[in-house]
């Protein structure tokens, strides 16, 4: 029998779920498990929460409390989420496990006697105040590139460039608030570049990445790969195991990915099985976009150091927006899973993140859009027709499938559909291609309702029998198809038809148990019509419309969230301006004059500016990518009524506009004058 590994992306400990991690991860993972479950895979999928990292270091300070006081709380909260969407997970466990601490310290022990990991010293900030060096959460300042304010020390969350804590501007510590200086710190680095050749093979060579992962991990790819920090000066994390490394700890990113194997490891040492069969025959990763860079490029070239099998696929999912808006957890803007539930049925959540978009894209959670496709696309076309076909065959042939009477061209063209459903539902689930398998399933129950409508076989009984047997046999044959082939989608509705159609029901609902792992329904057991007499139960509908009172209450809680944080409230997808607002920004040709470096900041230059009636001085975060030389005489467009700010200690009166590539705006305008 072959082998399957699926992985979860591991949720941070310091949060519930909310809807944007089961429509990236959870979700499509689970569809994937459960069809190869049910085509006679030996399936183990496996999920841990992520408990190491600055940020919950941070917060635990911040709050006087021991760091795993933090995390217990939320992997039990994480744990009930994911259970409550019957997320079938085999092995749910955390990266404080003992076992855990021990793989990942032997996994960098190997690579380090490999002579993959070397030591190197660096810049690192360190705060007097609080005695230690500050790894990247715990320090903020202004960002070079960009010049927000509340960059933090690993990324600006404003223009989203990576950072490193000594790249900030005006740095403070998060702790103690006071400014850091710079200092030198032994850490231990991976040589990534010795794998940036394998790694171009593995991904253009691997068939089975998707699209979207590909293009994604090609653009890091084509900037060259550097050697990647695999340590950290904190006391919250996995110990490095080397002797000359007290104080030090693995890097998160460094130790979060055996996660997956640590819970695998977990779960066969207690049923006495290899984890590593599973492993070796076929993984995939299913994450969200926003670490894919880490599954393609990190991982992949830390498993080549081991000499390790490399993921079959990893299965990027886009990211999931709310009412048009980005989600932000601190201000509010966000559905919890927990809270969905108090009102909705799992399945339904599980029905509208699937059907709405293609994995590999973005898309948006609109109250009135998931009503929509609920009381339209699972109420009145799904749901009616079951309902309308169990009601029939009871009423009208005493809850006995009829055997099959006159055929027409009309019936037989509609019999080859639902004999060809499940393997044009099974190739693309194979293909993770989630939303297209659900789509074949929703428009062939849709062209059921059509020819349902067209047999009338409610006038049949009366006027012609053959026909109305026909039509009330096949529609029976395509109900127990759809028991099957949405098993992966809806599984706590399906249980429902195989109870009216006298068929196992299984327990599908929480995480897997061991005992239920072989499942009762086989995906084959879809292309087996059943037989004239096979009787059935009375049945209730399956699905009810949602009410509009109920939405318009979902909505306004969640809108009266905004307006309650509506003076945090962060940037998100749909922000405009006013013309107005606009119109105070004064934009100017400029011309630069000078420029030089900043001692002691790698970013940024301090330039001259003339504006025509005075030069300005204006600091700009672009001595990455351009030469002092060359931007002399360069005309320039000059924000000129910002207020002035110190960057570095050094006064700025304007900004320059460029792009995210830090690549500068420039014009063929005079000196001096205003853009309109």
């Amino acid at each position: 029998m072959s082998k399957l590994f699926i992985s979860c992306a591991l949720p941070y400990a310091n949060g519930p779920c909310h809807l944007g991690h089961l429509r990236s991860t959870y979700i499509p993972a689970d569809i994937y498990a459960r069809y190869n479950r049910m085509t006679g895979v030996d399936t183990l999928m496996v999920c841990s929460t992520d408990e190491h990292g600055t940020p919950i270091a941070v917060r635990a300070e911040q709050e006087k409390k021991n760091p795993k006081d933090i995390t217990d709380i939320y992997h039990e909260i994480i744990g009930n989420d994911l259970k409550s969407c019957n997320i079938s997970l085999d092995s749910f466990r955390r990266t404080t496990d003992e076992i855990h601490y021990k793989m990942a310290q032997d996994f960098f022990l190997d690579l380090y006697n490999k002579g993959y990991i070397y030591e190197k010293v660096i810049d690192q900030l360190y705060c007097d105040e609080c005695k230690r060096s500050l790894p990247d959460r715990y320090v903020e300042g202004t960002c070079p590139y960009c010049e927000s304010e509340g960059a933090r020390g690993d990324q600006c969350e404003v223009c989203g460039r990576h950072l490193n804590p000594t790249d900030l501007v005006e740095p403070h510590c998060l702790i103690c608030d006071n400014t850091p200086h710079i200092e030198q710190s032994k850490q231990y680095y991976f040589k990534l570049h010795e794998f940036e050749q394998p790694l171009k093979e593995w991904i253009n060579s691997n068939e089975h990445l998707p699209k979207n992962v590909k293009n994604f991990a090609k653009e890091w790819l084509n900037d060259g790969l550097k050697d990647w920090i695999m340590t950290r000066d904190m006391n919250w994390g996995i110990p490095v195991p080397l002797n000359d490394a007290e104080g030090k700890v693995l890097y998160v990113w460094a130790e979060a990915f055996e996660g997956y194997q640590s819970s695998a490891a977990s779960w066969a040492n207690k049923h006495n099985l290899d984890w590593k069969e599973y492993w070796d025959d076929k993984t995939v990763h299913f994450i969200g976009k926003d670490i894919i860079y880490h599954h393609t490029l990190f991982w992949p070239s830390m498993l080549m150091g081991r000499g390790w099998n490399l993921p079959y696929s990893v299965v990027g999912g886009g990211y999931l927006s709310l009412e048009g808006r980005k989600m932000s957890t601190s201000k509010g803007w966000v559905i919890w899973v927990e809270d969905f539930l108090k009102k909705f049925d799992s399945d339904l959540l599980r029905y509208y993140m699937v059907i709405n978009a293609p994995l590999n894209k973005d898309t948006d959670f609109s109250w009135d859009d998931f009503q929509r496709r609920v009381n339209n696309e699972l109420t009145d076309n799904l749901g009616n027709f079951i309902h309308r076909t169990f009601t029939f065959t009871n009423k009208f042939f005493d809850g006995k499938i009829p055997e099959m009477g006159s055929y027409t061209d009309e019936d037989k063209e509609f019999e080859e559909k639902i004999k060809a459903l499940p393997d044009v539902v099974a190739n693309y689930i194979d293909n993770f291609q989630f939303r297209e398998g659900l789509q074949g399933i929703m428009s062939l129950t849709k062209e059921a309702n059509k020819y349902f409508n067209d047999k009338k076989p409610w006038k049949g009984v009366k006027e012609d029998i053959e026909s109305a047997k026909t039509c009330i046999n096949l529609s029976n044959q395509l109900v127990h198809v759809l028991s099957i082939v949405l098993t992966p989608y809806i599984p706590i509705s399906v249980q429902k038809i195989r109870k009216v159609l006298n068929m196992p029901t299984e327990h599908v609902d929480g995480f897997m148990k061991f005992e239920e792992r072989t499942p009762l329904v086989k995906w084959d057991e879809a292309k087996e019509f059943l037989p004239a007499g096979y009787e059935i139960n009375s049945a209730k509908p399956l699905f009810s419309k949602i009410p509009d009172e109920i939405i318009k209450e979902e909505k306004d809680k969640l809108y009266s969230l905004e307006e309650e944080n509506k003076e945090n409230e962060d940037d998100n997808m749909s922000d405009l301006i006013s013309i107005d607002e606009f119109g105070k920004v004064k934009l100017v040709v400029g011309q630069i004059k000078e420029a030089q470096k900043i001692d002691g900041s790698k970013n940024l230059l301090k330039l001259q500016v003339d504006l025509g009636k005075e030069v300005r001085q204006v600091v700009a975060g672009i001595a990455k990518r351009y030469e002092v030389d060359e931007l002399i005489d360069k005309k320039v467009i000059v924000v000129a009524n910002l207020q002035p700010a110190k960057l570095f200690g050094v006064e700025s009166n304007g900004m320059l506009l460029a792009t995210d590539s830090m690549e500068l705006l420039t014009t063929e305008g005079n000196v001096g004058e205003y853009i309109k």
